[in-house]
């Protein structure tokens, strides 16, 4: 897992206002209000590392750097947001 390679989904638009971020889904090119998605600032540091590019396991690295946590945590941390965000057709992955 920690080899794949998560996106953002271009069905998501996102506003950035101060350290968090909100997401926008829109359909049709009609934003879905209902299902707005706010992110505190650990989640958004990880948003901004989901580019489909880097890795889980260095979105682990970084997460584990920036915040001077475990790894165990961090890896259960990205993994939740992940898990979150792919129900909710946020990511791909």
């Amino acid at each position: 897992m920690s080899r794949l390679v998560p996106s953002h989904s271009p069905n998501i638009v996102t506003r950035k206002t101060g350290n968090e971020y909100v997401l926008i889904p829109v359909a049709n090119n009609i934003a879905d209000m209902n299902s707005v998605y706010t992110l505190n600032e650990s989640g958004a540091f990880i948003w901004e590392l989901i580019d489909g590019k880097r890795t889980i396991g260095e979105i682990v690295d970084a997460l584990t750097e920036e915040y001077n946590i475990d790894r165990g945590l961090a890896e259960s941390d990205v993994n939740s947001f992940l898990s979150d965000m792919s129900k909710y057709l946020i990511i791909n992955s």
